[in-house]
């Protein structure tokens, strides 16, 4: 054991029920605030926190505590002695196989790679009877930095088996690029991020972009802060891996029973199926106008009606836009025909994109599962228009037609301007 963690040690206070450090005037005890996955359905790790007291016994917040320190010595010294703190608390309680999440200063952590010795973490996990692979070393994004130094660092905290997770993502100026390099194996996403997807839709759908773009950075999703059911409900829906937060427990010095599993959570499986299926039959009730609309303008225009009259019911209908048709490739044939109420003002702000002639649209879902299904009319996920600021929805419907004697499969579309405060559908993909 290196001598500087010797010392560390020396200044555990081990005599009453929890462990204590102390540090100046400051005394530091853990809380630690459990983990669940939401797949797996129970507890697979704590976060621990730092509780600071000052001399007369008050509590000085984390930042505070920091900020007293006088130098980078002072504040590598707190820091370590603090993670000594939580893995000595944990060690006394006798768990194993599961994680536990340490908070690291990130210049601390990058001065391990220039001054602790190699296999330091795996010789202080040693010490307390915690298998390397079950720390995970938690990184605040936002303070990350660019540096060969904290490159090595990783690579060494990696050589020593813990993992890395990246803190409070989604917070200020949050690098998607950082993530690509870094490759860490958790990211946890900031509360305030959480907060707003679970009031507000559009929000939501960012979200659950992200996730599935960290997702293919390789990273397991966390979601923290989780206070409400709304935010829990959110996690399951936009496919978070684990969370955290009050909803499910708050930090405490004992650490919750091995595979515990909160009765909040098997609460949000049966929220999410009850949820889904209100959503799918207020998604049926409201998109079938369109649909039958979109599919009555199929067949005249199959039977050789002009597009004015076969798409006539369509744009009488509450927000409907324009109607579209495309040939066999997705390439658009002729204008779009607008309701009256839509018609887009000469010299409108997007007014570059008002031609769509000839434009091809066939990477796009309501082309491509039209030509997959023909006859069958499909409509898409709310998405964001090329003809305003707001989200629409497509609705589809590939026919065949006959054109100068010869059959041809054509594409009639309609685009449905979609409310933010309508439920998003739970189904098309």
């Amino acid at each position: 054991m290196p001598s500087h963690v010797a010392t560390l040690l020396a200044a555990l206070d081990t005599s009453g029920p929890q462990s204590v450090g102390q540090f100046g005037r400051f005394q530091l005890r853990s809380a630690f605030q459990p983990i669940y996955s939401l797949s797996h359905m129970r507890l697979v790790g704590h976060e621990a926190l730092v509780r600071a007291q000052d001399e007369n016994g008050q509590p000085v917040p984390p930042p505070t505590l920091f900020a007293a320190c006088r130098d980078a010595a002072e504040l590598a010294h707190c820091d370590r002695l603090s993670r000594l703190v939580h893995l000595s608390n944990h060690h006394r309680q006798g768990r194993q196989g599961e994680w536990l999440f340490l908070n690291l200063h990130p210049d601390v952590f990058t001065r391990l790679a220039s001054e602790e010795p190699r296999g330091y973490l795996r010789q202080v996990a040693d010490h307390f009877r915690l298998a390397p692979d079950n720390l995970v070393l938690e990184l605040l994004e936002s303070q990350v930095h660019e540096s060969d130094a904290f490159t090595e660092a990783v690579a060494r905290a990696r050589h020593d088996g813990a993992l890395i997770a990246i803190d409070d993502f989604g917070a200020g100026h949050s690098n998607f690029d950082r993530v690509w390099r870094l490759q860490p194996d958790i990211v946890k996403l900031d509360r305030g991020l959480v907060a707003r997807g679970a009031r507000e839709p559009r929000i939501r759908r960012v979200v659950a972009q992200m996730v599935s773009l960290l997702h293919e950075c390789g990273a397991m999703v966390l979601m923290e802060g989780i206070e409400t059911p709304e935010e829990a409900m959110m996690a399951l829906e936009c496919d978070a891996d684990l969370v955290q937060g009050y909803h499910f427990g708050r930090p405490q010095a004992e650490l919750m029973p091995a595979r515990h599993m909160p009765a909040t959570l098997q609460a949000c499986y049966e929220g999410l199926s009850q949820k889904r299926a209100r959503q799918r039959q207020t998604h049926r009730e409201q998109v079938a106008p369109y649909l039958n609309a979109i599919g009555h303008a199929g067949v005249l225009l199959s039977a050789g009606r002009g597009i004015q009259e076969a798409c006539r019911s369509f744009l009488s209908l509450p927000g409907a836009e324009f109607c579209y048709v495309l040939d066999a490739r997705g390439y658009q044939i002729g204008h779009n025909l607008w309701a009256a109420e839509d018609r887009p003002k000469k010299g409108a702000l997007l007014g570059p994109l008002d031609d769509a002639q000839g434009a091809c649209w066939s990477r796009r879902p309501y082309f491509r599962r039209a030509m997959e299904a023909i006859n069958r009319v499909q409509i898409t996920r709310p998405y964001r228009t090329m003809n305003g600021r707001h989200q629409c929805m497509t609705a589809s419907m590939a026919f065949r037609c006959l054109h100068d004697g010869v059959e041809e499969i054509r594409v009639v579309c309609g685009d449905v301007r979609w409310d933010e405060a309508s439920p998003a559908p739970a189904i098309m993909p």
